[in-house]
């Protein structure tokens, strides 16, 4: 591979963008797919082009249709989430997102709550979530759960999360206090977008602990990431 193409490579994943390397093995010309289009020596039929933007999403790699050998290779950001609340549920949580292979934080500027005695091994950041959010970025390969059930935290992490590509997006809480959060962020602008709010959090499983809880909710970031919210 040439490096420029590796060291584009390694710039897109310091910042967490997807990028997506196409070869034509009889010459090795290559060109690079990101978010504004692509680049290099390579020119693609439209449907081609297609096809290797369609990886950005699936983060698979493959040949592409066409009378020449094309291998198209997806450099995807590994999956974050999220965690608003160092919360008795974001214990279990964390260590479980963890273990299916998401970069975890914990964001909660209470630091009797983000503490490294009770997340153990776990980043956490003490910031207060609206500047931890803007420092660390809201891509396509991030959730985010909002579990503090205290709105100072809460909303504003909501607020940034629910207009940016986030793949997912919950809130703990009851139905009364979702509705009145609702209405918050609906007189914030975001009416036409609190939908994408999963809200009862996690699927139905019938759980009440928190590490149950915390079971359903994971089920329920993982099904979104690979069937989509209509999965």
């Amino acid at each position: 591979m040439k490096a420029a193409t590796l060291a584009r490579i390694a710039q897109a994943q310091q910042k967490r963008e997807a990028l997506v390397v196409v070869t034509r093995l009889a010459d090795g010309a290559q060109c690079v797919f990101d978010a504004a289009g692509s680049g290099g020596g390579l020119v693609l039929a439209p449907e081609q082009a297609a096809e290797a933007a369609a990886l950005f999403a699936s983060g698979r790699s493959t040949s592409l249709s066409g009378p020449e050998t094309l291998f198209a290779r997806a450099y995807v950001p590994s999956p974050r989430l999220l965690i608003i609340g160092a919360v008795h549920i974001a214990q279990a949580l964390a260590p479980m997102a963890a273990a299916a292979g998401f970069e975890v934080v914990v964001i909660d500027p209470r630091g009797a709550f983000a503490s490294a005695e009770r997340f153990p091994g776990v980043e956490l950041c003490d910031e207060w979530p609206d500047e931890a959010l803007a420092r660390l970025g809201l891509d396509g390969a991030t959730a985010l759960v909002a579990l503090s059930h205290d709105p100072k935290l809460d909303d504003p992490a909501l607020e940034l999360a629910l207009p940016s590509q986030v793949f997912y997006i919950g809130a703990l809480g009851s139905r009364r206090t979702h509705e009145k959060r609702l209405g918050r962020l609906r007189d914030a602008g975001l009416g036409d977008k609190v939908g994408r709010i999963h809200s009862p959090i996690g699927l139905d499983l019938g759980g009440r602990s928190p590490a149950e809880i915390a079971v359903a909710i994971l089920a329920e970031v993982i099904q979104v990431r690979y069937r989509g919210e209509a999965g």
